[in-house]
């Protein structure tokens, strides 16, 4: 007989949890794409749409920042990913708040900051995505 050894089989995200994650990364792609409009249009309903769509993709990415911390009480001692994601999402919740402070300002005085936020609000979002969609896990199943 072959020993073989055994592995538990690991649960994908919860639901809520990849629901979450995704609609933060589409709405940030919104405020982004705003954003550009903006830049090329000049047309001031623009950026009103970005401040909203930032403060949807605000509201969204801080329930999955406590998604991120209660995944941090099931890691394992051995790996660090559940942390990394956990900073990556703090780190776009934090610099997605200071962009709505920026989108807050006169609608003259947004850009180009405005732009260039949302851009690496967005890409920290992907990069979150990336990682709670392909390298976490949410424990053994029982």
């Amino acid at each position: 007989m072959i020993a073989t050894p055994e592995r538990p089989f690991r649960r994908p995200l919860h639901p809520a949890h990849a629901f979450l994650l995704a609609a933060t990364v589409t709405l940030f792609l919104g405020a982004l794409l705003s954003d550009l409009a903006y830049a090329m249009s000049h047309q001031v309903q623009w950026t009103n749409f970005a401040s909203w769509l930032i403060a949807a993709g605000l509201l969204f990415g801080g329930l999955v920042l406590v998604f991120a911390l209660l995944g941090l009480r099931h890691a394992d001692r051995r790996g660090g990913r559940h942390l990394v994601y956990g900073l990556i999402v703090l780190a776009a919740w934090a610099l997605g708040f200071i962009n709505a402070l920026m989108h807050a300002k006169d609608v003259w005085a947004v850009m180009p900051e405005g732009l260039i936020l949302s851009a690496i609000v967005f890409l920290l979002a992907c990069v979150a995505a990336w990682m709670g969609f392909s390298t976490l896990r949410t424990g053994d199943l029982p």
